[in-house]
């Protein structure tokens, strides 16, 4: 072996070994706090909230680090090397189907080990209470340069069409992502803050495509090159007391994404991430989230919505007892112009700001570029409500902005118990509406004056655009 070749190869054992560490001190510190509070002094002891959705029966087992189970199926058994350079892929999909077409099977990789592989689909219908126990590191290859011609850049670990899965473990999920992030195509990575053209795929880590009744609990997702985890198409998913890491500036970096599913609670957990903490797009509805702890992150948002006159629907959205701390914004809807549909019956409630620029903010007219015009269209707002938000706001913007589209008013936005104040420094001005209807149950901080009484005309003709 050549002394490239063999400095190169210290350098990954080294690595593995740090991540190896640093998923054990991981762990130390998650059974140090078995459920996340994120400021009992502020609400006082936020309960536990009931699964949702309720499971139709308990499954037995956590998959543990035993081989012997004839239900449990090591990676290790299929060919696994675990060595952090070895690829591994193949010897997860034998596993894969093997622990699929079990009752109550499990697909163990141990503790102990960093395995490494490649993008990867893993196809259903498995057998009913499937388990996928990450107990160990589990990590793609290197960024773009390694990354297999033959594999799709856009995607790593995909679950399709798996109905009742649970994706658990006491280990890692390593994203590789710092090479990602450096491609100069991504935002500001060019000379002097410039963005070049080029290739600009990246891979979101995990992927739900197609699937019903998943759970995906009590595991750590760090350092994705894109999102971290993106459900598409899914129907009753449970995500509960799950960790999700990578550095503040790192693009694109969505902790969880939703986009058309239904019935989704998210609760217990802690992301911290580069983009939006949790970003809600179109076709979802029935999505419950509470004691979630963001930042430094985007926030929480709904959107962006109606790309390209396209039709987004989504109701029935639910945040509560959670913090977003040191973050772009707050709770946020965001729309283009030019879009149909509507977002309705949005409730937020209980949240506590920590130094948040943009703490409450819905915004019709996002846009990436200055080019773009104004539309005689737009995704309606309406019945939205906005209920005990508390805490300091970053002064370089107001903390309550609302900019609705001209063509199709934001309409019965409810504010009560709003009380924001400045961070460091001076309260800035009063609060921004434009076209915006609603009313106050109580007195706000700042004084917000600028909403509308009664409804737009538009209202009836907005719910019936095509949701």
């Amino acid at each position: 072996m050549g002394v490239t070749n063999a400095t190169v190869l210290v350098l990954i054992i080294v690595f593995c070994s740090l991540l190896e560490a640093s998923f054990v001190l991981g762990r130390v510190h998650r059974h140090s706090k078995k459920h996340h509070d994120p400021d009992s002094g502020l609400y006082g002891s936020i309960s536990q909230p009931p699964a949702y959705p309720p499971s139709e029966s308990p499954i037995p087992g956590d998959g543990g680090n035993s081989s012997s189970d004839s239900s449990t199926f090591d990676v290790r058994s299929f060919g696994a090397v675990g060595d952090c350079v070895t690829d591994d892929t193949s010897a997860f999909r034998s596993a894969w189907e093997a622990a699929c077409k079990t009752e109550y099977g499990v697909l163990l990789v141990p503790s102990g080990y960093t395995f490494t592989i490649t993008s990867t689909i893993f196809s259903g219908p498995c057998r009913n209470g499937f388990i996928f126990q990450v107990d160990g590191v589990l990590m793609p290859p290197d960024g773009p340069d390694n990354w297999p011609k033959e594999d799709s850049p856009r995607q790593w670990l995909v679950f399709y069409k798996v109905d009742g899965m649970t994706l658990q473990g006491e280990g890692l999920i390593e994203g590789n992502g710092q090479k990602w992030w450096d491609l100069p195509c991504k935002p500001h990575r060019g000379p002097n803050g410039s963005t070049l053209h080029g290739p600009c795929d990246s891979p979101v880590a995990i992927r739900f495509f197609e699937s019903s009744n998943l759970t995906l609990r009590n595991i750590r997702i760090q350092n994705s090159p894109q999102f971290h985890v993106k459900f598409d198409a899914c129907d009753s998913v449970l995500i509960d007391s799950v960790s999700i890491s990578s550095p503040a500036l790192s693009p694109n970096t969505d902790g969880i994404h939703i986009q058309d599913s239904k019935y989704v609670g998210i609760y217990n957990s802690l992301i911290r991430n580069g983009d939006d903490c949790i970003s809600i797009g179109p076709g979802c509805s029935d999505v419950d989230i509470e004691n979630v702890t963001c930042g430094p992150s985007h926030g929480i948002s709904i959107g962006s919505l109606g790309y390209q006159h396209s039709l987004a629907c989504v109701r029935n959205i639910s945040v509560s007892n959670s913090v977003i701390r040191n973050s772009d914004n707050g709770v946020r809807i965001k729309t283009w112009q030019g879009g149909m549909g509507t977002v309705r019956s949005i409730t937020f409630t209980n949240v506590f700001m920590e130094n948040v620029r943009n703490c409450i903010i819905i915004d019709q007219y996002y846009c990436l570029s200055k080019e773009c015009r104004n539309q005689t269209s737009a995704v309606q707002v309406a019945d939205v409500a906005y209920r005990n938000i508390k805490g300091t706001y970053d002064v370089r913007s107001p903390p309550i902005h609302f900019a609705c589209s001209d063509a199709m008013p934001c309409a019965n936005i409810t504010l009560g118990e709003v009380e924001l104040l400045p961070a460091e420094g001076e309260m800035v001005a009063d609060p921004f509406c434009w076209n915006t209807y609603g009313g106050l149950e109580t007195l706000t901080i700042p004084p917000i004056s600028c909403l509308q009484d009664g409804a737009p005309l538009s209202l009836t003709e907005g719910f019936a655009y095509g949701c």
